[in-house]
């Protein structure tokens, strides 16, 4: 199939699928692919730049086994642990981001969920957070929780849920045993019953093909992602992935490209991973299907400068 079937198509209000995709990476340069992406991300979503920050509201103790994460208490990482981030903390880092012009900022929670005890303490924060900052959207990101929970968070002011699928379907098993693709997709069913808006992506670079890769968009779009996150993995000494060999940056920029194919409406959004990353390489990504961004620290690793960010980003052409 040619490109410029499945691009008009895809113009016209459609998608592509998985397989589609796949062909277009074994016929297309890397620039027809951006180029091509690049267009769509325009057509189907504008010019605006999407942009959230995070900070880590509970660090370490997680009984769950994902072989990528430092937070979990099976691998000895040396991050630093704590149970609920200060509130004062919290509602500093989402003045700061509100005064930089961020449009999303969550507490995300190590761990496969917080209690209900721990519920009550974050929403005290998101109350304190909505007093200060009237103007940013915020998100949570506190594991697999029932729908009440999530009534309760949205009740609090909580605007949007991440939940992140991490890798595909067929893939996500031989990365964790504790838990399900399929717990996840439960949790973001019911934040969507609750009237949240859901994020969800995951990680690139962790032993999965082309094909996984994709797929893990196409079931974080089909799920009702509007945001998809895509990380880069950071490969964490003492854990599993900790000696895992890197992508290329021209695969990794070919992947984002034939991602915006197969989710041509969702922010597909640059989080971690990025910071090593050429800035050129960068700049191409944004120019070929990505439009949203992760600003700030990350959770347990160091993020971009975020004044060197808003300058790439001008550069790049978008509407901050």
């Amino acid at each position: 199939m040619e490109l410029k079937e499945i691009f008009d198509r895809i113009m016209a209000g459609g998608t592509a699928t998985v397989e589609e995709a796949l062909a277009l990476n074994e016929r297309y340069s890397t620039d027809e692919l951006c180029d091509a992406a690049d267009e769509v991300r325009k057509a189907r979503c504008g010019g605006r730049l999407d942009t959230c920050s995070i900070i880590n509201a509970r660090s370490g103790h997680c009984p769950e086994d994902c072989k990528f994460c430092a937070q979990s208490r099976f691998y000895a990482t040396g991050i630093k642990e704590y149970e609920i981030v200060d509130t004062q903390e919290a509602v500093d880092a989402a003045l700061e981001c509100e005064r930089r012009g961020v449009r999303h900022f969550s507490l995300v929670t190590s761990g496969r969920r917080v209690t209900p005890q721990q519920i009550g303490r974050f929403c005290d924060i998101f109350h304190r957070m909505r007093e200060a900052c009237p103007q940013i959207g915020f998100c949570a990101s506190m594991g697999l929780l029932s729908k009440e929970e999530l009534q309760t968070l949205k009740d609090a002011g909580v605007r949007r849920y991440h939940c992140n699928l991490e890798a595909s379907s067929d893939y996500f098993p031989t990365l964790c045993s504790t838990h399900s693709h399929e717990d996840k997709i439960r949790t973001i069913t019911a934040a969507k019953e609750v009237g949240l808006e859901v994020c969800s992506g995951g990680i690139i670079g962790m032993g999965e093909n082309l094909a996984q890769r994709l797929r893990l968009v196409k079931e974080c779009y089909e799920a009702g992602a509007i945001s998809i996150p895509v990380n880069i993995l950071n490969p964490i000494p003492g854990t599993p992935l900790g000696d895992t060999a890197p992508l290329s940056d021209d695969e990794i920029v070919r992947s984002v490209a034939l991602m915006r194919f197969v989710a041509p409406e969702a922010v597909m959004r640059f989080a971690g991973g990025r910071a090593r990353l050429p800035e050129k390489v960068t700049e191409r990504i944004l120019r070929g299907g990505m439009n949203g961004v992760m600003v700030g620290d990350l959770l347990t690793t160091i993020g971009n400068s975020v004044d060197d960010d808003y300058r790439m980003f001008e550069r790049t052409g978008y509407e901050l």
